[in-house]
């Protein structure tokens, strides 16, 4: 039986709610990989492992720019069909998705491993970290291929109604690289490059399971007669969403470049407490775009039934959600947040590693509450394709956040940086919700057979 779920059913918070629960459920797990990387290299290698791992992020989350962009893409594209009945088109955008995402990680990859130490030099890393930070780029950038395709994949399920699929994935993924972890680095020594190792191989194991399971639910999805393998038309659909969100994913990313460029002008102990409370920032943020991906789901199979009111309601539980987690992550880093950051970090890190993560975590955790108003809105202007209003929204907030970071630095040294965020956050906040209150969303319905 088919786990494709129709979200244009029942109340529109309720089925918000358990769509949702499995894909916040996933972020746990979709974090923990990430985190456990760094953690294991900071508790067993040192405090220059975590951060060559965390000079490296950023440049990662480039490439992880593309995969989110083209999982967003996709699955917009797939929940307008699934929920428009359009089904022979279903089966042909899935597989025009695959084959696309394919030929494009391939290429990322290929050119990623060539410009590994290039990049590392872009961003001015430390000699002291370079090698090990350089090496674990080329790693990860050589698997980028499974990474881009298991985002894809599970994107496809979630546009389906399908979440709960990718939470048992994931939880197959993250518990396999904790353990591939601990024997590259605990039992065969291999350092920051055994982080590297486990982290692609885990991926994957997991983007060929996906693939496996994505073939026997479709199976199960009506068809008159054989659908295409690559169509034009499916593929320019999905491009129209994907680039701009692959742009604009990018220029977060390169936007964070500049951040950590600023930052890697402090030293290796600043690095390294930066690495630790972005690491748990991401974790919070991380949960807030698992409800906006839902919320994209939930508000394309609406829109392709015509059904815009229940966008309306899903947007005010989803705020409420968002705000319940926010208020428990808030509290947990203002209070145990010394004691998370020591997860990450060894006997001999510095005060001064330690002294960073904490007043990052002061300074931008009371915020969480402002920043996901935006992600849930950003979830409803993404699910109906309102790319333009979705850009502008999050542009400002990068710009802002680079330009501040730019300025205050200058006067409150590595506290300036962190300041950046609230502020950025609380301007983009704003303009979001102004996009949502046009109801500039609600001109995106039905899709075409």
């Amino acid at each position: 039986m088919s786990s494709a779920k129709d979200l244009t059913q029942g109340n529109p918070g309720s089925v918000l709610i358990r769509f949702t629960l499995p894909l916040f459920l996933s972020v746990f797990f979709q974090q923990l990989y990430s985190i456990a990387d760094s953690a294991i290299a900071g508790k067993y290698v040192g405090e220059d492992a975590l951060a060559a791992i965390g000079a490296s992020y950023p440049i990662t989350m480039l490439f992880m720019a593309v995969a989110i962009g083209s999982q967003i893409g996709c699955s917009v594209v797939l929940a307008r069909l699934y929920g428009s009945k359009a089904y022979q088109r279903v089966h042909s955008c899935v597989s025009t998705a695959i084959l696309s995402g394919f030929a494009i990680s391939f290429l990322l990859s290929v050119g990623g491993v060539l410009a590994s130490k290039w990049l590392m030099t872009l961003v001015e890393t430390p000699e002291n970290i370079f090698a090990d930070g350089s090496l674990y780029l080329k790693i990860y950038t050589a698997g980028f291929v499974f990474v881009h395709l298991y985002n894809v994949i599970t994107g496809l399920f979630s546009s389906l109604g399908d979440s709960k699929t990718p939470l048992y994935l994931l939880i197959f993924s993250s518990l396999g690289n904790i353990v591939l972890d601990l024997v590259f680095v605990l039992g065969l020594r291999q350092g920051v490059a055994g982080c590297a190792w486990a982290t692609l191989i885990a991926q994957a194991a997991a983007c060929v399971l996906s693939l496996i399971v994505l073939r026997k639910r479709m199976r199960v999805i009506p068809k008159n007669g054989a659908a295409a393998w690559f169509t034009w038309r499916d593929f320019r659909d999905i491009a129209v969403i994907s680039i701009p969100s692959i742009l604009q994913q990018s220029f977060i990313s390169v936007g964070n470049l500049f951040v950590q460029r600023f930052v890697n002008a402090f030293g290796s102990s600043v690095i390294a407490g930066y690495s630790a409370a972005i690491k748990l920032n991401t974790f919070v943020l991380t949960c807030f775009t698992n409800m906006s991906s839902g919320m994209s789901s939930f508000t394309g199979q609406n829109l392709g039934a015509g059904e815009p009111e229940r966008v309306r309601k899903g947007f005010r539980a989803g705020v409420l959600m968002a705000w319940g987690t926010a208020i428990v992550f808030t509290a947990a880093y203002l209070l145990a947040g010394r004691w998370l950051l020591q997860l990450f970090m060894d006997a001999d890190s510095s005060q001064l590693a330690l002294k960073t993560g904490m007043n990052f975590l002061r300074i931008v955790s009371p915020f969480y509450a402002v920043i996901c108003i935006k992600i849930v809105a950003d979830g409803i202007l993404r699910g109906s394709g309102s790319m333009g209003c979705f850009m502008t929204a999050t542009l400002a907030d990068l710009v802002l956040r680079v330009l501040l970071a730019w300025i205050l630095r200058n006067f409150y040294g590595a506290t300036g940086i962190w300041l950046a965020w609230p502020l950025s956050w609380t301007i983009g906040t704003i303009l979001s919700y102004c996009f949502y209150r046009s109801n500039v969303w609600c001109k995106h319905l039905k899709m075409e057979e």
